[in-house]
């Protein structure tokens, strides 16, 4: 109920700040994004985390297609 409550709390004021803010300054965020987002060392930093995950995110993935078929299997029943 707390994290619920929270979450509430987070997206209620983060509608009021951005509707506060306009769009001139979320222009001004997506700019500083795509300036992150364009430096080649966050650019290395990410390839370098997805193919480090790749195996894990392929794993997890199988498990839940066969989780989600004995699912299936068993309501049929």
């Amino acid at each position: 109920m707390k994290f619920r409550l929270g979450l509430i709390i987070g997206l209620i004021t983060g509608f009021i700040i951005g509707a506060r803010s306009g769009r001139e300054r979320y222009d001004q965020i997506m700019a500083g994004l795509h300036k992150v987002r364009g430096n080649p060392q966050v650019k290395q930093a990410a390839d370098i985390a997805e193919r480090s995950t790749r195996k894990t995110r392929a794993a997890a993935g199988n498990t839940l297609v066969g989780t989600a078929g004995t699912i299936r299997e068993r309501a049929a029943r």
